[in-house]
């Protein structure tokens, strides 16, 4: 998994660090992944997946620490993204659907490795099945 984030620690505009580098390389993770594409609905970022929504980025800048908000299905990975300070189940009603708030900023904030396992894990979940079949190509052939 770190060879999926290695060295990507910029941002567009210019070096970033700590949580905003973070929020940079699983921004540059979930683009990569086949048939992702971003967009910015309610001013915020996003990333999609036929014509559906699997990450939320929150704002490219601004005074609050960045956040990622991801899909779990899997029980495991959902409670373990619970058990991050200050992690919350999503509002508007996602959370009861298994969406999770994750803060990048503060003590105990998960690396991007950890991230981009959660994003795939919600990419997996909501992508199409010919998708995940050219991921799951792509992943036994590298």
């Amino acid at each position: 998994m770190a060879d999926r984030v290695k060295g990507r620690a910029t941002g567009r505009t210019g070096a970033r660090r700590g949580p905003w580098a973070v929020r940079e390389a699983v921004r540059e993770f979930a683009l990569g992944l086949p048939g992702a594409h971003e967009d910015f609905p309610w001013g915020t970022c996003v990333v999609k997946v036929n014509r559906k929504i699997f990450v939320f980025l929150g704002a490219e800048e601004g005074d609050d620490p960045p956040g990622v908000t991801v899909k779990l299905a899997d029980p495991g990975a959902h409670g373990h993204a619970m058990s991050v300070p200050g992690a919350v189940p999503t509002g508007y009603g996602l959370g009861r659907a298994g969406w999770v708030s994750v803060p990048l900023g503060g003590a105990g904030a998960p690396p991007a490795e950890l991230l981009c396992d959660w994003v795939e894990e919600s990419y997996r979940t909501i992508a199409p099945r010919r998708l995940v079949a050219q991921l799951d190509a792509r992943t036994e052939a590298g």
